[in-house]
């Protein structure tokens, strides 16, 4: 995910969008270190609908 990314382009913290979209922190936190074992498709809208990006603008699929 390119959350962090997409924090310092639109200069959000990270406290911002946890209390905009009520979000945990350490959820959100696990986001952006991509260590999650599931995508919250709810989340995923939300954070496009927030950041008005579209989907492949938060997730970069990388090879192993």
């Amino acid at each position: 995910m390119r959350l962090n990314e997409l924090l310092i382009e639109n200069e959000i913290s990270k406290n911002k969008i946890c209390k905009d979209l009520d979000l945990a922190r350490g959820n959100f936190n696990r986001y952006c270190r991509d260590d999650f074992q599931r995508i919250d498709a709810n989340l995923i809208i939300k954070l496009c609908d927030y950041f008005n990006c579209t989907i492949q603008d938060l997730l970069v699929i990388v090879d192993d």
